[in-house]
């Protein structure tokens, strides 16, 4: 796909998305219409902030950790990577190191076609050494096309402690579905949510050049 325009990554509509298990499930209701107010129609949004494409806020996995209204939104506009790794159960050095990487957001593709409406059983899963090369890259953004970094049974959330420890912040959701390797520009800004541990985001690719462009 060559595009100079904004590609949004976000599936196209709440109702239907899956979330965790324990998590509020989206939903939307008019509690006002216009008949009744004389002029216009209200509404109400019920959710998980971690509902569809959403960024992490440290303070999701660390009681210490900083909650979304604090977090620097210049982490979430930039230059980044787009890489296609597979659907293997782990993500391997070996799988991400072999490309040039620009920017400070990588994102990962593991799959072809986004699953909007089950929740999976399981998801691939970075390795440390991953984790520890993105840091050496410069990566401050780390997002990928599935429900979590961690595997989906885990308690101690290695990987979500160990990205924040390397000063990556995260992303999960992504719809990557119709977007190729290469390099972009990226934006997908949290709402400044007092006190959250998490945000939905509206994010979107443009298209600066494939790994094989001069």
């Amino acid at each position: 796909i060559r595009f100079t325009m904004w590609k949004g990554l976000w599936l196209p509509s709440c109702n239907s998305l899956n979330c965790w298990p324990e998590d509020t499930p989206f939903s939307y209701a008019r509690t006002v219409t216009k008949a009744e107010s004389g002029s216009v129609n209200i509404g109400k949004i019920e959710a998980s902030p971690h509902i569809g494409t959403h960024i992490d806020a440290p303070f999701h996995f660390d009681d210490a950790g900083a909650t979304v209204e604090a977090l620097d939104i210049n982490r979430y506009i930039g230059g980044a990577t787009v890489i296609e790794v597979g659907e293997g159960e782990a993500i391997t050095l070996e799988a991400i190191e072999s490309y040039r990487i620009e920017g400070t957001t990588l994102l990962l593709k593991t799959k072809q076609q986004t699953e909007r409406t089950v929740f999976p059983e399981s998801i691939p899963v970075l390795e440390k050494q991953a984790v520890e090369y993105m840091a050496s890259c410069g990566i401050k953004l780390f997002g990928i096309d599935v429900t979590s970094v961690d595997a989906i049974d885990s308690k101690t959330l290695d990987i979500h402690h160990l990205l924040y420890e390397r000063d990556i912040m995260i992303l999960e959701n992504a719809v990557l579905d119709e977007i190729e390797p290469g390099y972009y520009d990226f934006v997908a800004l949290p709402l400044k949510i007092q006190g959250a541990d998490g945000s939905p985001v509206r994010a979107a690719l443009r298209y600066r050049g494939g790994f094989g462009d001069e």
